[in-house]
């Protein structure tokens, strides 16, 4: 009842909502126009900090004269300002009317992580593109209006700066500010968020969500988080059936104790009806799959493009064969596109939002590269993207490549397909991130096996050569057979590669195993010494770090002859119902 009354109300809502959406979506009709209004309403916002004083800065400014004004850059441009605003001196980077609201922390994936500054209009931009998202997924997947979301955040207030101000992560603020209404629609409350133990975190969000037979939609950024569930879901079921029947929760002693009546609260009450729904499951099944668990799943939302979407067929056997909407590329720094349709990580660039500029892939790295305007994009060429945003950052470069796939209306529609740090160039091979992800995709369904959590890295020899380390293979498939299908595919996507290899300038690509639980160990020791959050962790399915062998080893306990050379494993594929030991990020 509760939820049909929900969805009616909702109702009106939503169509306010659209009235927006589009409004907004129509100023795509004109690219270059809606640019030019959006970088002069961040010059002018942030007119009078010192920043923009010391730099000339000012909304009078053409996109010809700001590129004059400002160099691409990357963080170390505004890091003084950002570490001033830390102690209090907002205006040193921020206008009198862009209000800093907290500090989101980078994932530190090519780098230590950053402090990004969320302003009150940075954060307004944000809601409205997460709303247009939802709004066109909702109307695309009814069925889901009358039923509810388990979305996965972490806490926006990790610490606090010296002058007084949150940090942590922008999805956990969007969830505080959430109404009562929208907020009865999340099936895991945003408590949990304060967790801190990263397993103790990932149970009782799955034991939480798991005593909700009404699940519609799962959202979260990585698919390896969702994968990682379906694990969790079977190591711990009986726990997690008695938790449920019990009303109790494991690992209770991770709560915070000043959060711990929330979790005594609604979500965490006896149900004993679905611990018994449950338990009959695991006797018919011999197993807890989300798929199963969690019958009126109408959709995934995740991240689908680059590395990630070596991911998504094991995601998808685990959860059903529902329909998948990608997240659209974003970052601490800001969100870049908004996806529209179901099964593509292509959407439109979120051109109201930020300003952006583009660096031909060919360009990228010379004294003097040519620059471009989103409305000068050409379909299926490659470009690294620069920001500019209402928080402070100029012509950032954030080093993600993209590719333009389309146009909506004037404005391109982009994937994102790697981070310009993750290229390995052992010897003008310039070997990506995408293109080994393809590379392993296509050999694992050429070899009708799947190729767990993996990571590709150089190995120095004579020749070089490079080295895929996982920590199974499928049962029946050999690790010699498995890397010459993959060798074979990044010789067929990549020439530079292929002639390397013909000149055994390279040597061919071999394939080893590492022990169970070096995944997890080597997630954990980056966090440490990186920062950032367990949801916004990425792995990396290439390092170009001659010494990242040497360095697993040492994580997973292994002497460093026991890796050098390669030991070739078979572990019982079936036995871990065709999972695979994953990593989560946001």
């Amino acid at each position: 009842m509760l939820r049909m009354l929900r969805y009616l109300g909702g109702k009106l809502v939503r169509r306010r909502l659209s009235q927006v959406a589009d409004e907004y979506l129509s100023r795509c009709e004109q690219c270059y126009r809606t640019q030019r209004e959006t970088l002069s309403r961040i010059l002018a916002l942030n007119a009078t900090s010192e920043f923009s004083r010391q730099h000339g800065l000012n909304a009078s400014l053409s996109p010809d004269d700001y590129r004059l004004q400002i160099p691409v850059s990357d963080f170390e441009l505004v890091r003084p300002y950002v570490e001033q605003v830390q102690r209090g001196f907002t205006s040193a980077l921020l206008g009198a009317n862009n209000p800093l609201l907290m500090f989101a922390l980078s994932s530190g994936t090519t780098a230590e992580s950053k402090s990004i500054p969320i302003t009150k209009p940075f954060l307004d931009d944000y809601r409205r593109g997460w709303n247009i998202w939802g709004l066109r997924f909702f109307n695309d997947h009814e069925k889901a209006n009358r039923l509810d979301i388990v979305q996965l955040t972490s806490d926006y207030e990790q610490f606090h700066t010296s002058g007084g101000t949150p940090c942590g992560n922008i999805s956990g603020l969007v969830t505080s500010m959430q109404s009562r209404i929208v907020r009865s629609m999340y099936t895991i409350p945003p408590e949990v968020a304060k967790v801190r133990d990263t397993e103790a975190k990932s149970y009782i969000n799955l034991r939480c969500a798991m005593a909700n037979e009404h699940v519609g939609l799962i959202t979260t950024a990585n698919p390896s988080t969702l994968i990682r569930w379906a694990q969790l879901a079977n190591e711990h079921k009986e726990t997690l059936i008695r938790d449920i029947h019990d009303g109790t929760i494991h690992y209770a002693q991770s709560i915070p104790g000043e959060f711990r009546t929330v979790f005594t609260k609604g979500h965490f009450r006896p149900n004993r009806s679905r611990a018994k729904w449950l338990e009959n499951l695991v006797q018919q099944t011999g197993q807890l799959t989300p798929g199963d668990f969690w019958p009126h799943l109408q959709a995934l939302a995740v991240w689908t493009g680059g590395a990630v979407k070596h991911y998504l067929p094991s995601m998808r056997k685990l959860y059903g064969n529902v329909p998948v909407r990608d997240h659209g590329l974003s970052a601490s720094e800001g969100r870049m596109t908004i996806p529209l349709e179901d099964e593509t990580s292509s959407g439109v660039l979120d051109i109201g939002t930020h300003y952006f500029e583009f660096i031909p892939e060919a360009e990228y790295g010379r004294s003097n590269p040519v620059v471009l305007g989103a409305h000068e994009l050409e379909l299926g060429q490659d470009y690294y993207i620069l920001l500019t945003t209402t928080s402070g950052l100029y012509r950032y470069d954030i080093r993600d490549v993209v590719r333009c796939t389309g146009f909506y209306h004037q404005t391109p529609m982009l994937e994102f397909l790697h981070k310009g740090a993750h290229i390995s160039n052992l010897t003008g091979e310039k070997l990506a991130e995408s293109q080994v992800v393809n590379a392993v995709h296509h050999a694992s369904r050429e070899l009708h096996c799947e190729v767990g959590c993996f990571t590709v890295a150089p190995v120095w020899g004579a020749p070089p050569h490079y080295r895929l380390h996982t920590e199974r293979l499928a049962e029946g498939v050999s690790a010699a057979r498995l890397a010459k299908a993959i060798d074979c595919q990044l010789i067929n996507s990549n020439c530079e590669y292929r002639d390397k290899r013909e000149s055994q300038r390279l040597a061919p690509l071999e394939v080893i195993t590492v022990p169970q639980g070096t995944w997890q160990a080597f997630r954990h020791d980056r966090l440490q010494r990186k920062g950032g959050s367990l949801e916004q962790y990425k792995h990396p399915c290439l390092v170009p770090d001659l010494d990242f062998s040497e360095k697993i080893a040492t994580l997973s306990g292994l002497s460093k002859a026991s890796v050098a050379a390669p030991h070739f494993l078979s572990v019982d594929h079936a036995a871990r119902m065709h999972t695979h030991h994953g990593v989560e990020h946001s």
